[in-house]
Formats: structure tokens, C-alpha cells, sequence
């Protein structure tokens, strides 16, 4: 016993599906394409997003979406925008020492105890050192300055000048 074929029942045996022709296919394509185009945002939206007002705030300004520096960038080729700018040296605060009037300066070196111990050093017969021996030259050298200055004169030129009166006379015959 031979069974008949079944049809299937989604299938009516009158009905026939109607085959897209391949215009129809194309159109429909285009359509789909131009929906999926205008599916994101909007140009231009990810640099300068839209900002929604909110009602009810407490006055804070809306945060920026945007991530990353919002500093400005010189995109010309200006020269000298590109160069960094050297730092700033700070030169160290030097302290001025207060102006001291002549007969300040000259008492200060006369009561120097650096320049006292350095002449009795020498009166002694010791060596000094190159630094010391200089030292000591300028501070005798300053102290001459001053005395010119406040116009004091030593009277050492007298005493020479009498003491060699006193051997000519002694060489001469002793008058």
C-alpha cells in the first residue's frame, strides 16, 4: 500500500510566491542604505557636543564631555610660537653693604683684628701666604686711600726728613 505524498501545510498547492524582480531588489537595497546613513550623530557632534539644559541645577555650569586638554594649539607655522621661551634665571639677592662715610670705614680697618694679628705676624719675621700678603697690601692700601681722603697725614715724612738732616750734618763734620 502505497501512501499519497503529503504537501506541506504552510503551502496552499494554489498559491505561488511572487520572485522579486531584480529592480525591486536594487530599490530595496537603496532604501536600507540611506536608513543605515542617517543612523549616528550628527556632523561636527563629537567636537562641539550638544548641551542639554537641565532645569534645576544649583548653578554649577555643565561639565564638558569632551576628554583631554581643552588648551588652544597654534596650527600655523609661526616661528616663534614654536620655539619654547627660554626660563626666567632667577640671579641670587645680593646684599648691599651699607655705604660707610670715610671716617666709618677707616676706624672699622684700623680696629680690624685679622689686619692686627697679620702685622704682628710680620714685625715677628714670619712669611705670610700669597693670599694673606694680598689681603693685607689692599687693606693698607685702602687705609692710605682714607687718610688722603679725611686729609690726615702721617708724620713719618717729617721724622725721615729730619733724620737725614741729622747724618748730614754727622757726615759733613758734625756742626
Amino acid at each position: 500500500m502505497k501512501q499519497p505524498a503529503r504537501t506541506s501545510q504552510d503551502k496552499k498547492p494554489g498559491t505561488k510566491v511572487k520572485r522579486k524582480t531584480r529592480d525591486e531588489i536594487n530599490q530595496e537595497a537603496r532604501d536600507r542604505k540611506r536608513d543605515k546613513k542617517h543612523s549616528g550623530n550628527a556632523s561636527g557632534s563629537r567636537a562641539n557636543p550638544a548641551t542639554e539644559s537641565k532645569k534645576g541645577t544649583d548653578g554649577k555650569p555643565a561639565k564638558d564631555p569632551r576628554i583631554g586638554s581643552k588648551k588652544p594649539i597654534a596650527l600655523g607655522s609661526d616661528v616663534a610660537a614654536s620655539k619654547p621661551k627660554p626660563a626666567k634665571v632667577v640671579k641670587p639677592v645680593v646684599e648691599k653693604k651699607p655705604r660707610l662715610s670715610p671716617e666709618e670705614e677707616l676706624a672699622q680697618l684700623e680696629n680690624d683684628e685679622r689686619l692686627d694679628a697679620l702685622l704682628d705676624r710680620l714685625e715677628n719675621g714670619d712669611s705670610l701666604s700669597a693670599e694673606e700678603q694680598a689681603w693685607l697690601d689692599q687693606s693698607l692700601d685702602r687705609i692710605d686711600v682714607l687718610m688722603e681722603q679725611l686729609g690726615i697725614a702721617l708724620d713719618d715724612g717729617a721724622e725721615d726728613e729730619k733724620a737725614e738732616e741729622d747724618m748730614y750734618r754727622l757726615l759733613k763734620g758734625g756742626n
